[in-house]
């Protein structure tokens, strides 16, 4: 895994291309990322499936009650078949500006 500061962001990248690894890791490490919008980079493992995005839906949920984004991104998937309650984009440059205007809403009050 390889972490990346950009203000109050952090991208975790998936190094090893093993989803259930990295999801792992993550959430043994979550207290350490907790305070800072995340974006799970995921782009690089070419074979990530819906499946493999739905099970970062538990801690997406716990991510986001400490009022902070979770952002997942991933190439080759049908978007339409994410669940609701995650955020996933086809790259980078949508992922911080997902979370440029969630912060917005939250500075609104939203």
């Amino acid at each position: 895994m390889k972490v990346e500061e950009k203000g109050h962001t952090r991208i975790l990248r998936d190094t090893k291309n093993d989803v259930d690894r990295f999801l792992s890791i993550i959430t043994t490490e979550h207290k350490s990322f907790s305070d800072y919008n995340l974006i799970l980079d995921l782009s690089h493992n070419t074979s990530v499936t819906i499946v493999d995005i739905k099970k970062f839906l538990p801690l997406s949920k716990v991510h986001r009650k400490g009022k902070k984004s979770f952002v997942i991104v991933a190439g080759d998937l049908d978007f339409n078949s994410v669940p609701a309650q995650l955020t996933v984009v086809p790259s980078l440059l949508e992922a911080h500006d997902i979370i440029e205007m969630e912060e917005i809403e939250r500075d609104l009050g939203f």
